[in-house]
């Protein structure tokens, strides 16, 4: 459930009239939902209560903004990190260092040791040679990094491959046959207190059944470390589950994903953790755009909105589904290709889809949009970086400004050698 409807033929987010947003910053602009927002978090938790006190940390890639985190921190969520930077945004937000959780590939020193000084609560290691690195580092500043191992189980999601992170060729964790090894190693060195596993095999999954099989795994492999003397006393199991992006299609809830959690590790005796992302953001925002023209094709006509793949980038990425409506719907239908400015033939967004019948000037949306939209916004082709609004009953306001792109030039420099 989104609080994204229609009142009197107009699309609103919560009490706000779309239009309204629309007609008072200008498009294309994201539009989130603070109820949205609240409703999911809590549901996630309610879907979790066959769980002893779950750890969540809310996947902080899926949608950085600063209000959004500020909405998830008060409603108790902690933050799993992948940059500096998001680590800056989560202190920001009032999230507690304690509650952030540090994963990805590549985190360098200066990342680690600023981790370190704030006092996170788990480094996620993705490689030996990392946990060795973030040893030294902690022994040297006399600090012990609280830290769990990411393995990965060689278990395909069956999701997008681009988004696809647990099987054998992908670059996250260690190999499964590799990690009992690592971690004994791991957890002789001084500055780390190795005290738990982690995984996440993908994002967007249909099917519960890969994380059945990955969390299955990640257990036997607990139980094998234990048996070599060492501590597990966390289990840190990601997140993944998907979202609906088209209208009527059926997704794990999350009192499914609970239910099998709770099923797979009633006998682990360890603290679970959880970085839920797009279950959370997915539904609670929307792009909005508006039609510049309506131009014929050679099959459909081709509507060209001002929105583009510099401000949505999943369909060029991923081929992904978002769905298209109308602002104000007259009832009336068309078939069409929905494309946006940009001089890339990838700068489409749906062909021959059934839609909402548009004119030049109508105002549209795209649905599912929270999540992975404004964060991988670029300014491709010299275009405005895309603003956004956090929408509270009948209140709304601006929590990320439209960048123009005579800011952007203004940070741009002519060495003197070219004056």
């Amino acid at each position: 459930m989104d609080h994204f409807a229609y009142r009197q033929g107009v699309l609103h987010a919560e009490d706000v009239p779309l239009p309204a947003i629309a007609a008072a910053i200008g498009t294309p602009a994201y539009v989130y939902s603070q109820a949205t927002l609240v409703r999911h978090a809590r549901v996630f938790r309610e879907g979790l209560s066959g769980v002893n006190s779950p750890h969540l940390a809310f996947a902080v890639k899926a949608n950085p903004n600063l209000a959004v985190l500020k909405v998830l921190a008060g409603e108790g969520y902690g933050a799993d990190v992948v940059s500096g930077g998001e680590l800056e945004r989560a202190l920001a937000a009032g999230m507690a260092p304690a509650d952030i959780v540090f994963s990805g590939v590549g985190k360098d020193a200066a990342e680690m040791a600023r981790a370190l000084e704030v006092g996170i609560g788990q480094f996620n290691l993705e490689s030996e040679e990392e946990g060795v690195e973030l040893a030294a580092i902690a022994h040297s500043r006399g600090r012990t990094a609280s830290a769990a191992l990411r393995v990965n189980p060689d278990v395909d999601a069956g999701t997008h491959g681009k988004i696809s992170t647990g099987k054998a060729e992908n670059k996250f964790g260690v190999p499964f046959d590799r990690a009992a090894a690592i971690y004994a190693r791991l957890a002789g060195l001084p500055g780390l207190n190795m005290r738990g596993l982690a995984v996440h095999i993908g994002s967007q999954l249909a099917s519960l059944a890969p994380l059945e099989r990955a969390f299955t795994r990640l257990g036997d492999l607990m139980r094998a470390i234990r048996a070599d003397g060492h501590n597990v006393t966390h289990m840190d199991l990601g997140g993944g589950v998907g979202v609906p992006y088209k209208a009527g299609e059926i997704t794990p809830s999350p009192a499914e994903y609970g239910a099998m959690v709770a099923r797979i590790t009633a006998d682990w005796d360890a603290a679970l953790m959880f970085e839920p992302g797009r279950v959370i953001a997915g539904n609670a925002g929307v792009l909005l755009t508006r039609v510049i023209r309506v131009k014929p094709g050679a099959g459909n006509p081709f509507v060209i909105v001002d929105a583009a793949m510099n401000d949505l980038a999943r369909p060029a990425l991923y081929d992904a589904w978002h769905d298209f409506v109308a602002a104000e719907p007259t009832g009336q239908r068309m078939t069409a290709n929905i494309v946006g400015p940009i001089c890339e033939s990838s700068d489409t967004f749906a062909m021959a889809r059934d839609i909402d019948a548009l004119v030049p000037g109508d105002l549209a949306a795209f649905r599912t949009a929270g999540a992975y939209g404004a964060t991988m916004a670029s300014t491709y082709n010299s275009r405005s970086l895309v603003p956004e609004v956090m929408v509270s009953g009948a209140r709304w306001a601006v929590v990320a400004e439209r960048i123009a792109p005579a800011a952007i030039l203004a940070a741009e420099h002519v060495p003197d050698w070219l004056a």
